[in-house]
C-alpha cells in the first residue's frame, strides 16, 4: 500500500486510547462529517446484524450524518435490548457534546459476539476525541479501528476534474471472519466531491460489489460489517450523471481505493502467508462464475495446500465440481495456476508437470485461473491460504 495519504477537506478525525477492553491502547475513533455532506452505507446481511448496524440504519435514513463513531473491543452483536439501549447511549453521549441530533450519528462496533460494553470509557474518551479531531488524523483513526489485525489499512488518490483537484482516502479493518456479503471488516471512504445522493447510493453497492464482496478469509460473514462512502462537496465539483466524464474518471479512482483496501484486508488475514486471487472465466452466467470462483476461495483444502505450497491441483477441481451451479460439462473445464495449465479439456494435460506448478504454489502471490468452457462470463474474488497461526489467533481470541 502507498505510504502518503491525503486529508479529505471537510473530513476530521480522532482516536483516543479510552478503555473499552484494554488499556493504552486506541479504541475509539470519530470522524466529523462537514456539515451538507452526503453519506451512503452498505451493510453485513448476517441476521444477527448487531445493535449498532441496526442503529446506523435507521439513522442513516432518518438524518443528514455529521459523526461515526467506531468503537474496537466489543461487537456488541447477539446483545439483545441493552446491547440496542448501550448503542442508542453512546451515541446521545457524541450527540450532546457535539451538539447535533441523536440522529446525526451513526455507530460502529468491532470486536468480542456477545458481550456488552461499559458505557463509561464512551463518557471518558468522547471530550478528548472531539477535542483531538484533526483532518491528518487518518493514520491514527485507522490504527484505533484495529482488532486482529497487524497493520493499519488506507489508500488514497487524487484526481483532476477540469478545475478541481479530487481527494479520495479510506480506511479499513479487518483480517478475520471475512467473507462476501459485506465481507469482521468496516470500511470508511470520503472524497471532497460533491456526489448526488442517488449517484452516491448506487455507486457505494456498486463499488462494494466490485470489491469488498470480492474478497473471503474464512467464509464467514461477520454480523458487524459496514462499508461507508461520504461525498463533502468541499471541492466545488459537483457529480450527478454516471456516464460524465469527470464522473467516470472519479468512479475509477474510488473503485481504486476500495480494491486496495480489500486486498489489504487479504494480505492481513489471519496467520495468511499468501495472496491468491480465483479468476473464473467461460461461465454461462455471472452468478455461475461467482459461485465457482467463491467454492473454490472458500476451500479449507485448497487454502491448507496453498500454505504448504502443495500444487495438489485436484482440491481445486474438486472445489469447482462441488460448486452449486446448475450445470458443469466437466469435459470444457481448464484450469491454470498463474500461466502453468494444469487441466485441459477436464483432465491433466499434458504438457503440465509437477515442479511448474510447485514454483507456482511457492511464491506469494498466485493467480488460479479456472475456463468453465460454458459462456462469457466472468468474475474474480480474493481470497488468502490457511496456516498453522489462523487456527492459533482465533482459538485465543478471547484470551
Amino acid at each position: 500500500m502507498q505510504s502518503q495519504w491525503f486529508p479529505v477537506p471537510g473530513v476530521r478525525l480522532a482516536a483516543v486510547a479510552a478503555g473499552i477492553k484494554k488499556a493504552n491502547r486506541r479504541d475509539l475513533v470519530v470522524l466529523e462529517l462537514a456539515e451538507g455532506s452526503r453519506t451512503a452505507g452498505v451493510f453485513t446481511l448476517n441476521r444477527f446484524s448487531a445493535a449498532p448496524v441496526q442503529v446506523a440504519q435507521q439513522h442513516l435514513a432518518a438524518a443528514v450524518p455529521r459523526y461515526l463513531l467506531i468503537n474496537t473491543g466489543y461487537a456488541n452483536a447477539g446483545t439483545g435490548d441493552e446491547g440496542m439501549r448501550r448503542c442508542l447511549a453512546s451515541c446521545e453521549t457524541l450527540a450532546e457534546l457535539a451538539s447535533v441530533p441523536v440522529e446525526q450519528v451513526l455507530p460502529y462496533s468491532t470486536g468480542v459476539i456477545g458481550e456488552l460494553f461499559e458505557l463509561a470509557p464512551f463518557q471518558r474518551g468522547l471530550p478528548q476525541a472531539l477535542a483531538e479531531l484533526d483532518e491528518h488524523a487518518w493514520g491514527k483513526a485507522a490504527e484505533g479501528i484495529m482488532t486482529t489485525d497487524t497493520r493499519p489499512k488506507l489508500a488514497s488518490r487524487r484526481v483532476r476534474l477540469g478545475e478541481h483537484e479530487i481527494t479520495v482516502t479510506g480506511m479499513a479493518k479487518g483480517a478475520g471472519m471475512i467473507k462476501p456479503n459485506m465481507a469482521t471488516m468496516l470500511a470508511f471512504i470520503a472524497t471532497d466531491a460533491d456526489i448526488a445522493q442517488p449517484l452516491i447510493e448506487q455507486w457505494t453497492q456498486e463499488l462494494a460489489d466490485r470489491s469488498f464482496n470480492r474478497i473471503t478469509i474464512d467464509g464467514d460473514t461477520s454480523t458487524n460489517d459496514a462499508c461507508m462512502l461520504v461525498a463533502t462537496g468541499r471541492s466545488g465539483e459537483t457529480l450527478d450523471d454516471p456516464a460524465s466524464p469527470h464522473a467516470q474518471t472519479l468512479f475509477q479512482a474510488l473503485e481504486q481505493v476500495f480494491v486496495e483496501l480489500a486486498h489489504a484486508i487479504v494480505r492481513d488475514g489471519e496467520g495468511a502467508t499468501k495472496f491468491v486471487a480465483v479468476e473464473v472465466s467461460g461461465a454461462g452466467s455471472a452468478e455461475d462464475a461467482r459461485l465457482v470462483a467463491e467454492t473454490v476461495a472458500h476451500s479449507p483444502l485448497v487454502k491448507t495446500a496453498l500454505f504448504a505450497s502443495d500444487p495438489n491441483w485436484g482440491r481445486i477441481l474438486a472445489a469447482v465440481g462441488r460448486a452449486p451451479i446448475a450445470t458443469l460439462d466437466v469435459a470444457r473445464v481448464n484450469l491454470w495456476l498463474d500461466e502453468v495449465q494444469i487441466v485441459r479439456d477436464g483432465g491433466v494435460s499434458p504438457d503440465y508437470k509437477e515442479a511448474h506448478g510447485a514454483a507456482v504454489m511457492a511464491k506469494s502471490d498466485i493467480t488460479i485461473r479456472v475456463d468453465l468452457g460454458a459462456g462469457t462470463a466472468a468474475t474474480c474474488v480474493w481470497t488468502c491460504d490457511f496456516s498453522y497461526d489462523y487456527v492459533r489467533i482465533n482459538a485465543e481470541y478471547r484470551s
